[in-house]
């Protein structure tokens, strides 16, 4: 059952949001919250496998609840998505940043949002939509000074899979482009990850960009 807890200052979206989960066999809404740390609290005592919190919110807003629950060893199960419009796309980087897996867009069709939240329980990152790679180029073709001294500790086919990870590409799609078994592109993530210290694979994304691996393209 993937336990997921609602937090959005608007009761309208909550309920939005609650209706179509609670229709599913295998989705339990666990507990609603309107704004972020009444959210982290209940996120604390329910643990839930998915988080989805508002970007902006009274009290506290979703990035630092993210940071919050990203910096708690206690809360590494929990796989925040954020909430948003298309007029707050410049909040969403910062929300990568921070720790989220990923984010989705408040009009998101109900199909859509059990598919993201099935994802998100899995620990794959919601990077793969044509927005948010509109986004990473807007918000990181100038990104702020990283050092790549710590991709040197990857080997060059981590490297290579990390890198097509930052495009967008699933894990099945990565073996295909490698020509190795899923299992073998799971594991290089999962290795490349452990090496950078990334909680999830947007912040691998995250650092691939920032790092210089990959360069944003146009368009």
């Amino acid at each position: 059952m993937i336990r997921v807890l609602l937090v959005d200052d608007q009761p309208l979206i909550r309920s939005g949001f609650r209706a179509p989960l609670d229709l599913e066999d295998d989705i339990e809404v666990v507990a609603e919250a309107g704004d972020g740390e009444e959210g982290l609290a209940l996120i604390k005592d329910h643990l839930p496998h998915v988080a989805l919190i508002d970007i902006q919110m009274p009290v506290m807003d979703g990035i630092e609840a993210t940071r919050r629950i990203a910096a708690d060893p206690t809360l590494a199960g929990v796989h925040v998505v954020m909430l948003t419009n298309y007029g707050m796309d410049e909040y969403v980087f910062e929300a990568l940043r921070a720790g989220a897996a990923g984010f989705l867009v408040k009009d998101i069709v109900p199909e859509d949002l059990l598919h993201a939240v099935r994802v998100a329980a899995r620990g794959d990152a919601l990077l793969a939509p044509s927005i948010t790679r509109k986004l990473i180029h807007r918000y990181v073709a100038q990104p702020p000074p990283a050092s790549s001294a710590a991709l040197e500790e990857l080997t060059s086919r981590e490297r290579e899979a990390v890198a097509l990870a930052a495009r967008g590409l699933s894990n099945d799609q990565i073996a295909d482009h490698m020509v190795i078994s899923p299992m073998t592109a799971k594991t290089h993530i999962n290795r490349a990850m452990t090496k950078l210290h990334a909680r999830d694979r947007a912040q691998l994304v995250v650092l691939a960009y920032e790092s210089g691996l990959v360069a944003p393209r146009n368009g």
